[in-house]
């Protein structure tokens, strides 16, 4: 089946089968990497990406269910060599360790501060639930998202004024 989908920016058309799920297109046909799969269940959110500017689990969207719409994956916030504010922010706050989780995590976060530009501490753990992190603890990605709310990834104090996030 023909799909014409706007992959962080560019318009693509490729054929692909009806049962391909959002996350392998990405990945095998784009050549993309951000997107990892990592449960197929909806479960540990590695795979999120923003569907026109909401953010989804890709390995729950078919392919062809992305078919004239916008996908935006992890490579493609960044913008004239500059990190987006959120990708700053977990980079300031060190809100990653291996990385499996970063990509997706980074996704809800801009999904999040779409819709909540100021969220509280409360609004963001529960805005990240169903993103699974098995080694950070969660602490410094909190902290990194409050930041990026601030502005303070953007200005070069993120840390500063959200000091006290409770673990």
């Amino acid at each position: 089946m023909q799909v014409e989908i706007t992959v962080n920016g560019q318009q693509r058309s490729d054929d692909v089968e009806p049962r391909l799920l959002l996350v392998h297109y990405l990945r095998e046909v784009c050549g993309l990497r951000a997107a990892n799969v990592g449960c197929d269940t909806t479960s540990c959110g590695a795979c999120t990406v923003l569907l026109n500017g909401t953010s989804v689990k890709s390995c729950t969207v078919l392919t062809v269910q992305a078919a004239g719409q916008q996908v935006t994956t992890a490579e493609g916030l960044a913008a004239n060599g500059e990190l987006h504010p959120v990708q700053a922010a977990f980079r300031q706050e060190h809100g990653l360790q291996c990385g499996f989780c970063t990509p997706g995590m980074v996704m809800a976060a801009v999904g999040l501060l779409a819709e909540n530009p100021h969220p509280t501490e409360a609004e963001v753990r529960e805005g990240l639930e169903g993103n699974f992190c098995r080694c950070t603890g969660y602490h410094n990605i909190v902290r990194a998202v409050l930041a990026a709310a601030d502005g303070a990834a953007a200005s070069g104090t993120a840390g500063g004024e959200r000091a006290e996030v409770s673990a």
